[in-house]
């Protein structure tokens, strides 16, 4: 029986929930809800409600939460959050077809057991295919741009296959058409030695966990690379290492990640992070840019 969460929504078939708590979602595991909080149940679903959601209710896409901040008063409008029906994965002689929640890990072991090579730094990305393509991700050399033959986009006029050269990518973004939700994406890779494949992502994974806080409650690399900079060194350099503020630190394994401790709050986070950005200008004059993507209103 609709209720009140759904009123004012298309007549969805996947979940609805209002006023629905986001931080357990988010890697930091900080936020406030979500008004609505949306998983659809397959492709038609999300797009009955990109055509005929209420205009008045905007849209935050969420992927696997892995580099995102959501803050402490939530979220007005629809959260989507593309879940089971998005996760498919189909191995090809050449290739790889994985559906937008598929984890980037996932699809990288997916690859190396089919013996295809050249996706292997994707087990080095936190998060899903969704985020990885809207984002360029990458790690260890190699971008979502280099692999990338095509990605289905969900619209409100209806559902796109966009090419790499389309997507209009550049360093950790790329061009989505407005309003658009990446649903699936077909990365190329080459056949090659399995062992060899195997070889390379147990490397990518034992230099991830030797140099990054992988088992802490974290959101990933905070600040982009400025041009001709490391954003870590930066960060060092400013003396930033393991600063502190309320439950959030600078991670002294790595300078360009933030942590909560446990009883960090959203605001703690950002505001490190932006103590951190003062630092590294006073220092080296060089403004760092946000790499993790913070939505939501501020606590009232």
């Amino acid at each position: 029986m609709p209720d009140s969460a759904t009123l004012a929504l298309p007549p969805l078939r996947g979940r609805v929930q209002a006023e629905a708590p986001l931080a357990p979602f988010t890697w930091f595991r900080v936020g406030g809800p979500a008004q609505y909080l949306v998983r659809p149940a397959d492709v038609d679903d999300l797009l009955l409600l990109l055509r005929d959601r209420p205009a008045h209710l905007p849209l935050t896409v969420i992927g696997a939460a892995s580099n995102l901040l959501v803050r402490n008063g939530g979220l007005r409008g629809i959260v989507l959050k593309l879940a089971r029906g998005f996760s498919d994965i189909v191995v090809e002689a050449d290739g790889i077809v994985a559906g937008a929640a598929a984890l980037d890990m996932t699809v990288a072991e997916h690859a190396a057991a089919a013996g295809l090579g050249g996706l292997e730094f994707l087990s080095g990305i936190p998060g899903a295919i969704g985020g990885a393509v809207a984002m360029n991700a990458g790690a260890y050399g190699a971008e979502v741009k280099d692999v990338l033959d095509w990605a289905e986009v969900a619209t409100p006029a209806g559902l796109l296959r966009l090419s790499a050269a389309e997507l209009g990518f550049a360093y950790r973004r790329s061009a989505l058409p407005e309003g658009g939700v990446v649903v699936r994406a077909r990365f190329r890779a080459v056949p090659g030695d399995v062992a060899t494949i195997a070889a390379r992502m147990q490397a990518i994974r034992t230099a991830r966990e030797e140099s990054q806080p992988v088992r802490a409650r974290t959101g990933g690399s905070t600040f982009k690379n400025p041009e001709g900079h490391k954003a870590w060194a930066l960060i060092d350099a400013a003396g930033c290492r393991g600063l502190r503020q309320g439950g959030a630190q600078v991670s002294e394994k790595h300078c360009n990640f933030l942590l909560n401790l446990g009883a960090a709050t959203a605001a703690d986070l950002e505001g490190l992070g932006e103590t951190v950005r003062a630092r590294v200008a006073a220092q080296s004059g060089v403004t760092l840019e946000w790499e993790i993507k913070r939505i939501g209103e501020p606590a009232a």
